[in-house]
């Protein structure tokens, strides 16, 4: 797979970058349902999390990712990022969260360019990046 060229429209469909955190079921499901989806671990495995962020700007994605470290990369560091969507669904079958994660883009994702979105079983929180 190739790089996808940057979204021209904010208000166009949301494309995606899943990090190596990311089940492959999500991505899969994100896909079945016609959203465009980069995953890391078809790219360049081994990513670290800055160039994974990069990759993600450049793409204008939103960062599909269960990796608590980026909340730190964007806010603390104040690091640009086209929305990142963080997944907290620990205990969850694979395809529960598949499902929660389809069903949260589908609900939200005029929602998620240029916001910090977490996701729980039980809550959706959706923060405006600075």
């Amino acid at each position: 797979m190739t790089p996808l060229e940057p979204a021209s429209s904010s208000h166009a469909r949301p494309v995606f970058v899943a990090d190596e955190s990311v089940d492959k079921q999500i991505a899969d499901g994100l896909r079945r349902v016609g959203y465009d989806v980069l995953c890391v671990w078809e790219l360049d495995p081994g990513l670290a999390d800055e160039d994974v962020l990069a990759l993600a700007v450049t793409q204008g994605a939103v960062l599909i990712t269960a990796d608590k470290d980026f909340g730190e990369i964007v806010f603390r560091q104040r690091r640009a990022a086209a929305g990142v969507l963080l997944i907290r669904l620990a205990g969850l079958s694979q395809y529960a969260k598949a499902t929660l994660v389809v069903r949260t883009v589908q609900a939200h994702s005029g929602q998620l360019r240029h916001a910090f979105t977490v996701v729980t079983p039980a809550h959706v929180r959706v923060r405006r990046t600075p």
